[in-house]
């Protein structure tokens, strides 16, 4: 009996056993509902701010059925952080695919619930991926007020959340940008092959938190506490991330942005800032200069000028205008001051006022005997024709040969053996002896040759009609530095130097002095002999090695009076000295004896005259 009661006690517990394996289990699904349904049951545990929040979901044919339904759940699954009514977060949805189809906007429902159920309610549409319209429509239907969207001066965030997964068939960063800059949040989330360019192009900045991308639709779930610390907000993001903003950080209830202070703009980064630049446009009509302010482009001009009342042209700044400068003559305007001028012929004192004439001979007591010649910043005496300047520089004196004229010419040694420092010795005696001589168109001419291995005419007889320009080419004249011959110089002095063609004058005596320093390397006897013979007196100067014979064959009868020698070229002064006087008494002995043969001739004629008138009887 026992045994019966026992077994029938286990037969009861089989079947309950049974029973119970066949009762249907609410499914994971089923169970996440009811959790969900719970928490929604219960206060909503998020103190998120009032938002105005608008899905936009990709409907396009690429999109599974089922993967409809799990960006559905990923949806009502963020509704559980916002709380909905139309004084807290107003929630819209629109899906796309070929067109835009708005599902309810922001002022159609006012609580969780009927948003839930709306979201259940929509069908796929499985068509194209206009995702450019799609966000064109966001920006100027569903955030206007007409659709819900609360006025701006009230800044409550605007939110917009994209659910994509394909590349769309229209363009998207135009449109996006100017949505961004209308002042719409834009969450970027894309779901398999999306290209993360596109998505970057479509958010906003920060890209870290406002672009996501998961693998699939079955990873779309990993998003939702992702958003909850988001959209629950509770602490200022900007306090708790590593913003990096150049200048301001604005906190939203999902994340952040990025400002910039009043005439700086954002840079494409998001992040950093530059400045304004409202001269950039190259409208800004300005004259001359311009300058970026914080606010505009403001016209500036250079130094030395002053803008106009018109704010864009410059007029020149005259700063002499009040007639303050105290000028004696003219005044003129510089581009920091007024600076006195004066007028030609005269120039500005040290005092920077007043003028002097620079014509000094007017204004100084010159004490020049003849004439006064004003230089640039000084004055030189001068003497009239016929005069030479003495040594004080102010007086004048007829000149040691005054009352003679001749043709003279220098045949100077220019070869290797003299030297440069030598040659410019020669030079200087040169010019002493010029400084004795009536220089002058009527008075004394010289030339000069220079001779070495070939013979150089310095300057010819007619070259030259002014002591002053004589020495000036004297001192111009260019060392040869070559070899000795004497001989072609004497032949070019007599068959050139003093040819008509060169500048000599007939009946006017003519003179050579040649300077030699050692032996010719060619024959001087018969060239000299031929100037001599032709009229022309002959002065042979000799210094160092030059060979007396040579000098003697050179130099005109008597030789006493005609050769010159010194051991050293130093003592070419007593040279000068004796050469000086003595071609002064020749010349004027010449001139003498010149006159007295005229006078002879004079008479020879007036008695053959006579005779000739006896013989015919004329006379008498």
């Amino acid at each position: 009996m026992r045994s019966l009661a026992l077994g029938l006690f286990c037969l009861l517990c089989c079947n309950a056993v049974r029973l119970d394996r066949r009762r249907p289990r609410p499914s994971a699904a089923k169970r996440q509902n009811e959790t969900a349904v719970q928490t929604r049951a219960g206060e909503n545990p998020c103190k998120a701010v009032p938002l105005d929040f608008v899905f936009v979901i990709d409907s396009s044919r690429s999109i599974r059925p089922h993967d409809y339904e799990k960006v559905k759940t990923f949806i009502m699954n963020l509704l559980q952080f916002l709380e909905i009514g139309p004084d807290a977060t107003r929630v819209g949805l629109l899906q796309y695919g070929s067109v835009v189809q708005p599902e309810f906007s922001l002022n159609t429902y006012t609580n969780n619930v009927e948003v839930e159920q709306a979201v259940r309610s929509m069908k796929h549409l499985a068509t194209g991926t206009m995702t450019g319209l799609a966000i064109q429509y966001t920006m100027e239907t569903a955030f206007t007020e007409e659709e819900g969207a609360r006025p701006a001066n009230l800044h409550i965030p605007r939110i917009a959340m994209i659910v994509t997964d394909g590349r769309p068939q229209d363009t998207v960063e135009e449109v996006a940008a100017q949505a961004r800059q209308a002042g719409i949040q834009i969450f970027a989330i894309g779901v398999g092959r999306v290209d993360m360019n596109i998505l970057k192009a479509i958010g906003s900045e920060p890209h870290s938190e406002h672009v996501h991308l998961v693998a699939s639709f079955s990873q779309i779930e990993t998003l939702v506490s992702v958003f909850q610390s988001k959209l629950c907000g509770g602490s200022e993001m900007c306090a708790v991330v590593d913003h990096q903003c150049h200048h301001i950080c604005v906190s939203s209830p999902a994340s952040y942005r990025c400002k910039c202070w009043e005439g700086f703009t954002l840079n494409p980064d998001g992040k950093t800032c530059k400045e304004i630049d409202h001269c950039a446009d190259g409208t800004h009509g300005c004259e001359q200069d311009f300058m970026n302010t914080e606010d505009s482009c403001v016209c500036k001009c250079r130094k030395g000028y002053t803008l106009r009342p018109d704010g864009k042209t410059c007029k020149k700044t005259d700063h002499c205008v009040d007639g303050k400068h105290g000028c004696e003559q003219d005044s003129m305007s510089t581009e920091e001051s007024c600076v006195c001028k004066c007028r030609m012929g005269y120039t500005l004192r040290p005092d920077g006022k007043t003028c002097q004439s620079l014509d000094l001979c007017q204004t100084v007591g010159h004490g020049c005997e003849h004439q006064c010649v004003s230089t640039t910043d000084s004055y030189i005496c001068r003497c009239f024709e016929g005069f030479l300047l003495a040594e004080d520089g102010k007086s004048c004196r007829k000149p040691e040969c005054g009352d003679g004229v001749m043709d003279l010419v220098f045949v100077i040694d220019g070869s290797k053996s003299l030297g440069p420092a030598n040659f410019e010795l020669i030079k200087q005696f040169v010019n002493n002896i010029v400084d004795t001589m009536d220089i002058s168109k009527t008075g004394t001419h010289v030339g000069l040759l220079q001779f070495s291995t070939k013979v150089r005419t310095e300057f010819t007889l007619g070259q030259y009609t002014t002591a002053e320009d004589i020495k000036q080419a004297v001192r111009r004249m260019q060392y040869m530095g070559r070899g000795s011959m004497t001989g072609s110089a004497l032949r070019h002095m007599f068959e050139s130097s003093f040819s008509v063609k060169e500048g000599a004058r007939p009946n006017t005596p003519r003179v050579g002095i040649v300077f030699t320093d050692g032996r010719s390397q060619d024959d001087v006897s018969e060239w000299a002999n031929k100037a001599k013979n032709s009229g022309v007196t002959v002065y042979a100067l000799g210094v160092g090695k030059a060979i007396e014979q040579e000098l003697r064959e050179i130099a005109s009868e008597p030789a006493e009076k005609h050769l010159y020698y010194a051991e050293h070229i130093e003592k070419m002064g007593e040279i000068a000295k004796k050469l000086k006087s003595r071609i002064c008494d020749d010349k004027l002995s010449s001139q003498k004896a010149c006159q007295c043969e005229n006078v002879i001739m004079f008479q020879n004629q007036v008695t053959e005259t006579l005779k000739n008138l006896e013989q015919n009887d004329i006379l008498f």
